[in-house]
């Protein structure tokens, strides 16, 4: 990284090159109204932009306080710069830089969880959000409920004023709340989880109700969980873009980072304790998030999955490398083609429009979005992005084979060795299991798609579908037959 002498912050915010833009509101009149659970690079290239907007609209009670549940990466890099940060939107054409004012403090969970907890409890915060990842709500993908065996959930059901988990730290706040006589927060999850609001009203309560049944029922009636769907693609930020961004400001700015010019949020308009004017700052508020929610997760998020896993074996980067492969361009649009037919949409939705977008937006070259880090977690996002649209073609009759090998792709990559009998890095919350699973089985097809599709968290009694594990044994076959970019260029072909 250069070092340049000065660091990004309050009191430079008028050194900035003109073209830069800045928070356009007096950050030192806003209060915060917000505390969000996992501060990552989505939610400083999302949701706290739009609360940046909100806030140059006069809405100054909506600051946000971020919660790391447990890294200080990202607390160390801001608290030094005031939590001021830049957005580096990336398009062919060039880079847009923004300065953004909305991260008011952070803190990090696991150093002081009962402060955290006091937080939420403020009378003053009205929204706690979430950006966890699926993996964050200590839950079973493909069931929704709250998994009462998660390590975490056993520590804070042990430690009520101590937890670890975002349903720990959820429902203690709210239990302070009611003890208190105060109204409950919104919970506003922000993650791709089926049903997002209602499946984390599930967790959240179930877990109060091993508390308190009084506590669980208090819950479940008076605090509002809003479904919402977003999009934006984020990728890792690297050495080289913090480079970048700090020579565009002159200045050093330690952790920015990088989008793509495309937003949405959608979010179903439902707040316990009020909300800011989320309208005038480009947010879509509806009453049913569903339909939006399953054509982003069919589509989008489907075929992100098929490009990272079937890419990254095939030896490509990142997903615009990916996408330079016509066969694996049309590989995302029959992903997209099969998903579609299992939607319902609003009328007036322009399915053929948001998928044409789609691989645009894949295709970006200026935005480096690595394989590897869309490939991360997938026994948590396998069942949203891929097993539901299979699920509901099977029903209809239809073939699969598009998405069975998306699936094989998964399968062959948390074997943990790549075509070239490399090691591949999977991180993943059951990659070890994965990994017994495969030793055991060898790389045989034929044990080892059956081996995977026995694992109950991530398929359900799906795993048992004939018709599924028919194409996805086959699927996978053709994987080590042939090698990935070979049986994507056959499938496409057929």
């Amino acid at each position: 990284m250069r070092h340049n002498s000065t660091r990004l912050g309050r009191a430079n915010l008028d050194r900035l090159p003109p073209a830069i833009r800045r928070p356009a509101y007096d950050r030192s009149r806003v209060t915060p109204g917000i505390v969000h659970l996992g501060l990552g690079a989505f939610h400083r290239a999302h949701q706290a932009v739009v609360i940046d907007d909100c806030l140059a609209a006069g809405s100054s009670s909506w600051g946000i306080v971020g919660a790391s549940l447990r890294s200080p990466d990202t607390r160390d890099a801001l608290a030094p710069q005031d939590h001021l940060y830049t957005v580096a939107v990336r398009a062919a054409e060039g880079t847009e830089h923004r300065v953004i004012g909305a991260l008011l403090d952070s803190v990090v969970a696991r150093e002081k969880p009962a402060a955290l907890v006091e937080r939420m409890a403020d009378p003053a915060i009205r929204i706690v959000s979430l950006t966890v990842t699926e993996k964050g709500y200590c839950h079973t993908p493909q069931t929704g409920d709250l998994d009462e065996r998660h390590p975490d959930v056993v520590h804070d059901l042990n430690n009520l004023d101590a937890p670890r988990s975002a349903p720990g730290f959820i429902v203690a706040a709210l239990a302070r709340r009611r003890a208190q006589g105060l109204a409950p927060f919104t919970v506003l999850c922000c993650d791709n989880l089926a049903a997002n609001g209602h499946t984390v009203q599930r967790i959240v309560t179930q877990f109060a109700a091993l508390r308190s049944k009084d506590l669980g029922k208090w819950i479940a009636d008076s605090t509002a969980f809003p479904s919402t769907m977003v999009d934006r693609i984020v990728p890792e930020t690297t050495d080289a873009d913090r480079d970048a961004v700090s020579d565009a400001l002159g200045m050093r700015d330690a952790w920015p980072v990088m989008t793509e010019p495309f937003t949405q949020w959608v979010v179903e308009d439902r707040f316990t304790a009020g909300r800011p004017d989320f309208a005038a700052a480009g947010v879509e508020l509806v009453t049913d998030v569903k339909p939006f929610e399953l054509m982003k997760l069919r589509l989008l998020n489907a075929s992100h999955s098929a490009l990272a896993y079937l890419g990254y074996l095939a030896g490509y980067e990142t997903i615009a490398d990916t996408m330079l492969d016509p066969h694996f361009a049309r590989l995302a649009a029959q992903v997209m083609e099969e998903a579609a037919v299992t939607l319902t949409m609003p009328v007036g939705t322009d399915l053929a429009a948001y998928r044409a977008s789609l691989l645009k937006r894949f295709a970006n070259p200026a935005l480096h979005h690595r394989t590897w880090q869309i490939a991360m977690d997938g026994s948590q996002k396998l069942p949203q992005r891929l097993l539901g649209g299979m699920q509901d073609r099977l029903r209809k009759g239809l073939p699969i084979a598009t998405h069975a090998l998306a699936v094989a792709g998964w399968m062959r990559y948390v074997t943990a060795r790549d075509e070239q009998g490399r090691a591949i890095d999977v991180r993943d919350p059951l990659a070890a299991e994965f990994a017994a699973l495969a030793r055991e089985a060898g790389p045989v097809a034929e044990r080892l798609a059956p081996a995977l599709l026995g694992v109950e968290k991530v398929f359900g009694p799906l795993g048992t579908e004939p018709r599924l594990r028919e194409a996805v044994t086959t699927a996978l076959g053709r994987l080590y037959k042939d090698g990935a970019r070979r049986a994507v260029e056959t499938l496409v072909s057929a």
